[in-house]
């Protein structure tokens, strides 16, 4: 197994209320899942090839909840990285060179029943995890942005985070509100809904917790 690990700041937006029930092994609200996910890599390797800095975009899809399969997904790749880090991002993405089970790009990859053809392209990220805001913008692709949950009386933002000691993508995200769309292979377009900030550090075996928090 080549070794490789990853710090990346994270912006996740999906169709589900605030909270996700996803997050709680629970049925996702709609009864179907669909999401637009951004990373923006501070510090990452595959083997020897350097991965910082760079940025990648999942778009993704599935009829009913995520472990009942059916899924589709479509991965966007920053185009400064060159061909070694290209294939680093997208074995990583689609859970390969992984312990079974031990990331979320691994289980997904278990529920996906078509990828599309990648596109690397500019890619657009903004995440500041503890203000809850973010930005992920790829021209005719995907457009989405976050904010803090707003309390409904007051106007004032609300505070709220998930805990996942034993999480496959992070231990603590911050969540919030976002609104986004997506074009090409995968449409969708939603206002007001789920959003998750999160710091995540995975290896090949997992979270690495130390730091993930």
């Amino acid at each position: 197994m080549i070794p490789w690990e990853i710090q990346a700041d994270e912006f996740g937006s999906c169709n589900c209320a605030y909270g996700c029930p996803c997050q709680f092994s629970a049925l996702p609200t709609h009864g179907n899942c669909e999401a637009v996910v951004g990373f923006q890599v501070k510090r990452g390797h595959f083997g020897d090839t350097q991965l910082d800095g760079l940025r990648a975009v999942g778009i993704l899809s599935w009829p009913g909840a995520i472990h009942e399969g059916g899924g589709k997904a479509f991965n966007i790749i920053d185009e400064r990285a060159n061909e070694a880090q290209r294939q680093a991002l997208l074995t990583i993405f689609g859970g390969e060179e992984t312990d079974p089970g031990a990331t979320v790009w691994n289980v997904f990859a278990a529920t996906l029943d078509q990828v599309f053809e990648t596109v690397f392209k500019p890619i657009e990220i903004e995440i500041d995890v503890e203000a809850r805001v973010g930005r992920v913008f790829v021209e005719g692709f995907a457009e989405c942005s976050g904010e803090p949950i707003r309390n409904p009386v007051t106007g004032d933002p609300q505070r709220a985070r998930i805990d996942l000691p034993d999480g496959f993508e992070y231990t603590i995200a911050e969540m919030g509100s976002s609104t986004f769309q997506s074009t090409g292979p995968i449409e969708m377009s939603f206002k007001d809904r789920y959003a998750q900030f999160a710091h995540i550090h995975l290896n090949n075996h997992g979270v690495i917790k130390s730091a993930a928090a």
